[in-house]
């Protein structure tokens, strides 16, 4: 019976085995798969043509196993931006399958391509708007990444504001309301409503959150400031020297003051620059 296992495991090969594992969220699994010395010439983007062309990313995404699609995302070789048979990319997949987890870690990928069209010119906003997954909308909104709300051709088929109010005639007024007018107000206003829906997000509290580590670092001298930013050493110096609730209280009310910060992808760039501020403190072996 081992004898046949082996034979069909050599017929089928280590991609269609992750592609399983991918399918089915097996994180251990993939593990298992990507690390053993045998599979060193795995192809991790594998089709398979049995499933329209689905790659282990796809899958992944379409099925929402965020675990193995952070996995695959960090591996050397990896292509965010593959299509399977209908042109779909992963990103695509996970915005039409309401895979929120997926499309978070994608969107800080700044190699997906998120306006990529398929066969179809459908876009992966198109997709998530013509099954009302209006919470991947407001995630995509408040990461900054860029959204290509389309031509105004007023087509259900290709154009995103169209599809977004047509898909909840049937619905409630108040999910009416959150369809229609979320695009709309984003096309409108991008930085003002960007900054509302990372608010509602909890967005704000994720960066605060993130610069009160480095604080705390800082104050366990874990990290020291570098002398190329007199403006963030001066910040860290009063920071470090507070009582934690108030560390808390100063990072909530520098994130909150700052606007123009936090209405646009810049936060991102803002707080890498902060980060780029410390350095590790150096310790004797």
């Amino acid at each position: 019976m081992e004898i046949l296992w082996e034979l069909f495991r050599t017929v089928k090969g280590p991609e269609y085995y992750l592609w399983e594992a991918a399918n089915k969220g097996k994180v251990e699994k993939a593990m298992e798969i990507l690390s053993d010395p045998s599979n060193s010439a795995i192809n991790i983007n594998w089709r398979n043509e049995g499933e329209a062309g689905w790659t282990p990313l796809h899958v992944a995404c379409a099925h929402g196993h965020d675990g193995i699609v952070a996995i695959l995302l960090a591996l050397p070789g990896i292509d965010v931006n593959v299509k399977n048979n209908g042109d779909g990319t992963p990103f695509q997949l996970a915005c039409g399958h309401g895979s929120t987890a997926c499309v978070r870690l994608m969107l800080r990928d700044l190699r997906v391509r998120v306006n990529e069209i398929d066969r179809d010119e459908r876009s992966p906003l198109w997709w998530a708007a013509r099954f009302g997954h209006f919470v991947i909308v407001k995630w995509w909104i408040a990461s900054g990444r860029e959204m290509n709300l389309g031509p105004e051709t007023g087509l259900r088929d290709t154009d995103p504001l169209t599809v977004a109010k047509e898909i909840t005639r049937s619905d409630s007024e108040t999910k009416k309301n959150e369809a229609s007018n979320l695009l709309e107000r984003f096309k409108e206003n991008p930085v003002r409503t960007r900054h509302a829906v990372r608010i509602e997000l909890g967005c704000q509290d994720e960066l605060v959150a993130e610069v009160l580590a480095l604080v705390v670092f800082l104050s366990d001298g874990l990290l020291s400031v570098k002398d190329s930013n007199e403006k963030a050493a001066r910040f860290f110096k009063i920071a470090s020297q507070l009582p934690l609730e108030l560390q808390t209280v100063l990072c909530h009310r520098v994130i909150g003051s700052a606007k123009e910060i936090i209405s646009g992808r810049d936060s991102e760039v803002a707080f890498r620059e902060l980060a780029n501020t410390l350095q590790p403190v150096e310790t004797a072996d």
